[in-house]
């Protein structure tokens, strides 16, 4: 069958969605290849992220000899808590954390400029140009402390379970991008940006631990300001068979939205003051 051709004889527009597949393929293949090229550096930030994971681990050990529990999480459930923390935090880092705190960078130097040009959604290219593929090894390694955490707990998660804790996770992704990304582009108004948006990347460690062990107060900022203590907490509530409520996760999903608006916007009104370095 011979392929349509447009009325002036020029082949039909490609599909958007195949066409954006082929880019984020293409800039995988040279995250791949930075990667192979600098193998010593991708083996010591594993390491380090494993020890660092390892050290949380420690600390929740030790401060499990003086309780049994922290409101209502035993040891090895809120073990599973910050299995499941870094491993939403290691999903993140993997596809948007370099790119976040990278924008300050291109806004400085000029480069941004060449990325606005190209025939492509700019949010798209600026958010997802690299990837830390050894985020994705620490990811595997907060799965199986997960795992064991389970094994412990003598509980078998259900395949619906396991289903709805991924799409949680997804989502919580998604909030921890829309937030540093709106911090991101605070660098269009000054000259460097990237000591606030690494200040939100330390938040991360609030996620880790039970939303029970905080102050009222201090919960509610965090959930509703700031919603560390949903992103981690709900999805292994699910996990766990912990959650108590389905309205937390209409909450999560509802926040999720939120922030991307938010930094939709945030984009949005940094493009239009962006006057490019050159000017």
């Amino acid at each position: 069958m011979e392929a349509t051709t447009k009325v002036d004889g020029s082949a039909p527009a490609a599909n958007p969605a195949s066409r954006y597949f082929s880019i984020y393929a293409a800039l995988w293949k040279n995250s791949v290849a930075r990667e192979l090229s600098f193998k010593s550096n991708f083996l010591l930030w594993v390491f380090v992220e494993l020890l660092w994971f390892g050290l949380q681990l420690s600390f929740i050990g030790v401060l499990y000899l003086h309780t049994d529990e922290i409101g209502t999480w035993t040891k090895w459930q809120v073990v599973m808590l910050i299995g499941g923390s870094h491993f939403i935090q290691q999903i993140f880092q993997a596809f948007f954390l370099i790119n976040c705190t990278n924008l300050s960078e291109l806004v400085r130097t000029g480069k941004l400029d060449f990325l606005l040009l190209l025939p492509v959604n700019s949010r798209f290219v600026v958010s997802l140009r690299q990837v830390d593929l050894g985020a994705f090894v620490n990811a595997a390694s907060a799965v199986g402390i997960m795992g064991y955490a389970a094994h412990r707990l003598h509980l078998v998660p259900s395949a619906w379970q396991i289903v709805v804790f991924l799409l949680l996770s997804l989502i919580g992704v998604a909030i921890h991008y829309s937030l540093m990304f709106l911090l991101a582009t605070i660098s269009f108004w000054t000259v460097r940006a990237q000591g606030i948006v690494w200040g939100y990347y330390n938040l991360f460690n609030i996620a880790r631990m039970p939303d029970e062990a905080f102050p009222r107060l201090f919960r509610a900022v965090f959930t509703f300001a700031i919603p560390m203590l949903l992103v981690s907490n709900i999805p292994v509530r699910v996990l766990a068979g912990k959650l108590q409520s389905n309205s937390s996760l209409f909450l999560l999903l509802v926040m999720s939205l939120v922030c991307f608006g938010a930094s939709e916007w945030g984009w949005r009104a940094s493009i239009r003051q962006y006057t490019s370095a050159s000017s």
